[in-house]
């Protein structure tokens, strides 16, 4: 009787681990074959999740079937998740159900118009560029502009996290926000000091970064030398202005790096050696760091600058004509002997 028992245990015993076994590798045990992230679209239906997800789990059958019996099919949330080594199928159907999806990174850099930025960006978005350019117009027209390029002074230079998914705007929300927390009471007060509206001290600051290479090291000293031009009634005569206008003109398909003379009356309201005063926007996306030197621009005499050969990103600055000629000549032979054109 005792031996008998005994059997009928054991068999319990090992008919519970065979189906604890099953129901452990079915729902929790690794199915992931290799790493890598699974794209859901809106328009996505079961099988073409399943498809995605074929290439990367280990076993698509036992996926699947836990998939439908968690409803899945009907449940799921679009999005960019990311199926890691470790996931068992339970896991990765929850993940895609509560639409915990992963964010992806956007790298903002000094492009020449937002129409630019966003041909980049969208490279990472469910939208595409269109959307994105029609939408962005969209919030440009309600804000009372004529179009996404006046909306460039609300971007800033940075890396920045957004899910597949973004909309064009929620995308912009979030740079609306960041632009109303950095013009704080204190910038505000120094905006009203400089004389400046927000549209010019925006394309100085482009100015300024162009100019600096986006290094912050001369800046406010680059900020100082064209606010005395401007003050002075001169022409602003900055070479990344006539280079942008130049660009402009091909919608940066052609960008020329060198300015000759030949490019100096480009017609644009953007060339400042055509031009006096302050061109009427930015001339790329800026960094927090030029609109802070231009609200702190260093307070000196400096008229002219130019290019130091002698050290590579960074510029000699005179008050003299005759000296900055003379810092002008070496640097165009350096130019020169480098073939670059």
């Amino acid at each position: 009787m005792k031996k008998a028992l005994l059997v009928i245990i054991l068999i319990i015993f090992v008919a519970g681990g065979f189906f604890g076994f099953r129901f452990y590798s079915k729902y929790y045990r690794n199915n992931i074959a290799k790493d890598g992230y699974v794209l859901i679209s809106h328009k996505a239906d079961f099988s073409k999740i399943l498809d995605s997800a074929a290439r990367y789990v280990d076993n698509r059958a036992s996926f699947e079937a836990v998939a439908r019996e968690k409803d899945l099919e009907k449940y799921f949330k679009p999005g960019r998740y990311h199926f890691q080594k470790g996931m068992g199928n339970s896991a990765l159907v929850n993940m895609i159900k509560a639409g915990n999806q992963s964010e992806n990174s956007f790298r903002i850099g000094d492009f020449g118009d937002v129409y630019q930025m966003l041909g980049k960006v969208t490279k990472k978005t469910e939208q595409d560029s269109l959307q994105f350019v029609n939408g962005l117009n969209g919030i440009a027209i309600k804000k009372g502009y004529n179009n996404a390029e006046d909306l460039k002074k609300y971007f800033f230079i940075d890396t920045y996290n957004f899910f597949w998914t973004v909309t064009p705007e929620e995308f912009f929300k979030k740079f609306e926000n960041q632009y109303d927390e950095f013009w704080n009471s204190e910038r505000k007060a120094k905006e009203k000091q400089s004389g400046l509206n927000r549209d010019q001290i925006y394309a100085l600051a482009s100015i300024v970064y162009k100019e600096s290479g986006g290094k912050p090291d001369e800046m406010k000293r680059i900020a100082g030398l064209y606010l005395n031009r401007y003050r002075k009634g001169m022409k602003l005569q900055s070479d990344p202005t006539v280079i942008y206008a130049v660009n402009k003109e091909t919608n940066f398909k052609q960008p020329i790096k060198r300015v000759f003379f030949k490019y100096l009356s480009t017609p644009s309201p953007y060339n400042t050696y055509a031009n006096k005063g302050i061109p009427p926007g930015p001339i790329c996306i800026v960094d927090k760091n030029s609109v802070d030197a231009i609200l702190n621009a260093e307070n000196n005499n400096y008229i002219f600058m130019c290019a130091d050969p002698a050290r590579l990103g960074y510029h000699k600055f005179t008050d003299n004509a005759e000296e900055h000629a003379i810092n002008a000549k070496a640097y165009q032979d350096w130019l020169n002997s480098k073939n670059i054109k």
